[in-house]
Order: C-alpha cells, then structure tokens, then sequence
C-alpha cells in the first residue's frame, strides 16, 4: 500500500538494495510512490526485497550488478531506461569492509575495498547522472561513513575510501548543479546492518568500546539512517547539495 505520495512519477536505482539500509531506503521509496530497481550483489536478496514492494502494490525490479564492475553498472543503468525511460533519483549505497590493522592488510584487499566504497560510487554516478543531465534534473545520494568524516581505528582503507566518496560528492555536486541535480552524502555511524555483523565478528571489544563511547548509547537502525536518505532524496532537500550529513548518535560532532 502506497502510504504517501512523496516520490511519485519517479524511477530510483538503489544498490545493496538486498539488506540493511539499501533494504530500508528501497522500501521507503516504494511506500512513496516510487519505482525501484534494486542493485545487489546477491540477486536473490534483491528479489526478496522485489516481493515485499509487489505485496504493497508497489513497482520494483531487481538486478544482480557488482558496483565493482562498471560494465555491469552501465547495464544496470541501460536497463532502467529500457524498463523505465528515466532515472530520477540514484541512491549509491553498497559497500563493504574487513576490520584489521592497516599494517596487517595486502594490497588485495586494499583493492577490494577501494573498488566497492569509492569506484562503485564513480561507477554508478558515471552510468546515471547523464540522464539526470538530459533530463534536467534528479537526486544523488551517496553513502559514506563517519569513518570517512573523523577516521576509524580497523578500517584505514575503507575510511580512505569513504573519504574520497565524500570529496567526490562535493566534487559531483558543484559540476552538476545548474543541470538541476543535488548531490549529497549520508555518512552513518556504527549502524545494526549485516555488513556490521560481519566487521564485529572477532572484534567485539574494539565495537563494545566504540558502542560505549556513543553519546545515546547505542548503534543506529536501517530505518534511521533511510529516513535521512529520503529526505535527501525528496523535493523537500531541493536547496540542500554538496552537504554530508552525520546519522551517528553522537559519536562524532563535526
């Protein structure tokens, strides 16, 4: 059941669409109105996420696409078009991560983690925002992490890379914004998503220190690092481009 009209007429592309806040964000522009096509790694978590919108009578395409593979993106893109004919809003939310030491990591997985949290970004916003330019306007969001904003103790690879998506989006902004396209960034903190499972599983006193350390005390849900999303994707952030906003508890104040 479509609850509001917020994102009516208009045709989202999320990726990691399939769980956590990509999940929460595609519902969320469903219940608005929107059609959605659902990028994941994992097609058969996006056709879960698929199933829910069709049972609110809502439209949603999933695609399996590796953010990693621009060729795989372009498709993606091409895809929408043919299904669609236009793309309004991109939501550039996959991402993953290894918690370790930086002098214990190889460069394999600098590579990896480079190639999903930064030019997964370049990726998707070089296959979609041309049709943002031709059609004379659209919303970017890009994900990032606090620890792109302030650092994180584990993660100095993947809080180089989420620094630069955060340069990039400033970057994309400003390049873009007399064609009517807003760029912005959401930047979570400690969030209860698989991916943090993942990075918790051997490391749980270096997380139960950081969880002590947040201000409301405790980590954030999908739902609400998406409802930031989705007013930056909606016409009420119309004069809101090139910002990051912190969804964090607390944790870092910048």
């Amino acid at each position: 059941m479509i609850l509001n009209g917020k994102f009516d007429q208009k045709t989202a592309i999320v990726t990691g669409a399939g769980s956590g806040i990509g999940r929460e964000v595609a519902l969320g522009l469903a219940r608005g109105g929107a059609k959605v096509v659902l990028g994941d790694l994992s097609l058969e978590r996006a056709q879960a996420v698929a199933k829910e919108i069709s049972d609110m009578d809502g439209t949603a395409l999933p695609i399996q696409v590796d953010v990693a593979d621009a060729a795989l993106v372009r498709a993606m893109a091409a895809v929408t078009m043919e299904e669609f004919g236009q793309i309004d809003i991109l939501i550039s939310n996959a991402g993953w991560d290894k918690v370790m030491p930086f002098l214990d990591t190889d460069e394999e997985l600098w590579d990896r983690v480079i190639a999903i949290n930064y030019r997964g970004h370049l990726a998707c916003a070089h296959a979609v925002v041309p049709h943002m330019v031709e059609a004379g306007s659209g919303k970017v969001v890009i994900l990032a992490s606090d620890a792109g904003r302030v650092g994180s103790s584990g993660e100095a690879v993947y809080s180089g890379a989420k620094g630069a998506a955060i340069a990039f989006s400033k970057a994309l902004a400003r390049e873009n914004s007399r064609a009517g396209i807003n760029v912005n960034c959401v930047a979570p903190g400690l969030t209860d998503t698989p991916m943090l499972a993942n990075v918790s599983e051997g490391n749980e006193k270096l997380m139960a220190a950081i969880i002590r350390s947040i201000p409301l005390g405790r980590v954030g849900t999908p739902e609400e690092v998406a409802k930031a999303v989705l007013f930056l994707a909606s016409s009420d952030a119309d004069y809101i481009t090139g910002q990051t906003l912190s969804v964090n508890g607390g944790l870092s104040m910048v």
